[in-house]
């Protein structure tokens, strides 16, 4: 049936329109259908990696229960190579430091919470540094130890940085400053926080501090 005039109208404008701006519609098209499943494939890819790592971690976590020191690195190792990027992987790290420390491999420990300090989130970091610190007490680094906690810390730890560093100072024999960090650990603690009856054992433990001595009265 031949076209009425209106649509032969129709028609020609429609042509007129795709000749123009047809290259630029179709390339909008393609771009956004890349775009579209470049997205599926990405959202796909993670949580293929997430999968993975997760699997991983489960096992790691059955080797720490089984204190296999030895698989608990190699896991460690490989979930820190595959999925660097997820949060399994320092979560790993921090396991394999603990599996480290206990098996008395401080090399090891260090090395794997300096892996989260260089690649974790600032939670992570946080955590990983007050675990060094206690290694390097361990060790007797002190001034290392008192370096690491000096560092950054997220706000929620201002109290657990306070009372490792009077742990440390402690070590040093330097009392004044111990008992100045346990304080300060105490202040920055919620009072219903149950830790705040060991720092205060560890306060006490320094004794009360020695009061000038008032000076000499003059002679009458």
């Amino acid at each position: 049936m031949a076209y009425d005039l209106e649509e032969q109208e129709q028609i020609a404008t429609f042509k007129a329109f795709w000749a123009s701006y047809g290259n630029l519609i179709t390339w909008v098209l393609i771009v956004a259908l890349a775009g579209y499943a470049g997205y599926n494939f990405w959202t796909s890819h993670q949580g293929k990696q997430a999968a993975e790592a997760s699997a991983l971690y489960d096992e790691l976590q059955a080797s720490l229960q089984a204190n296999d020191n030895a698989k608990v690195q190699r896991i460690a190792t490989d979930v820190q190579a595959k999925f660097d990027g997820t949060t399994y992987a320092q979560m790993a790290a921090l396991g394999a430091a603990k599996a480290a420390f206990d098996a008395n491999d401080l090399k090891t420990a260090k090395a794997q919470l300096q892996w989260v300090v260089d690649h974790g989130n600032d939670e992570y970091k946080s955590i990983a540094k007050l675990r060094l610190a206690g290694v390097l007490l361990d060790e007797k680094a002190y001034d290392d130890a008192l370096k690491v906690l000096a560092g950054d810390f997220l706000p929620q730890y201002k109290a657990e940085v306070a009372d490792r560093k009077g742990d440390v100072l402690v070590a040093q024999n330097k009392v004044v400053e111990a008992r100045a960090a346990y304080q300060a650990a105490l202040d920055a603690m919620d009072q219903k926080n149950p830790g705040r009856q060991l720092v205060q054992i560890k306060l006490d433990a320094l004794g009360v501090p020695q009061q000038a001595a008032a000076p000499a009265k003059p002679a009458a």
